[in-house]
């Protein structure tokens, strides 16, 4: 099992999808030699400035968040707009998460996801690399 590294990504100005794809592709170690998809194998993500991401055409009015507590006729639901002006980083965990294995792997690869929704973090310790989009 080789260490683990932690990357620092700057979210200001990036498309949510192509951010989205980048830390889902590290988070399950498709950058490693040593990548097997049955083992978690990925790095640590931290992401800054969450409250910065753009997305192109009208996904602020067109794309919608659903959430049902089971009860009968209670369905919320929640434009892209809204959603990032209450959390724009469950935003950001909400598109990786759905690129990721949809099992225990996946589960435990998306604990290693940190996102902050400004440029403040307290993962100065771990001296994470700045990595590019």
């Amino acid at each position: 099992m080789e260490n683990k590294e932690w990357y620092i990504i700057d979210a200001e100005k990036a498309i949510l999808g192509r951010l989205a794809s980048k830390v889902a592709s590290i988070l399950k170690g498709k950058h490693k030699p040593s990548y097997l998809p049955h083992i978690d194998n990925g790095d640590y993500i931290v992401v800054v400035n969450a409250k910065n991401i753009n997305v192109t055409g009208n996904k602020l009015e067109g794309k919608i968040y659903y959430k049902h507590s089971g009860y009968v006729g209670n369905l919320k639901s929640i434009c892209l707009g809204d959603m990032l002006k209450k959390d724009p980083s469950h935003v950001i965990k909400n598109a990786v998460k759905g690129m990721l294995p949809k099992n225990s792997l996946g589960r435990s690869m998306i604990k290693k996801l940190k996102i902050y929704n400004d440029d403040k973090h307290e993962h100065h310790a771990q001296k994470p690399k700045k990595l590019g989009l």
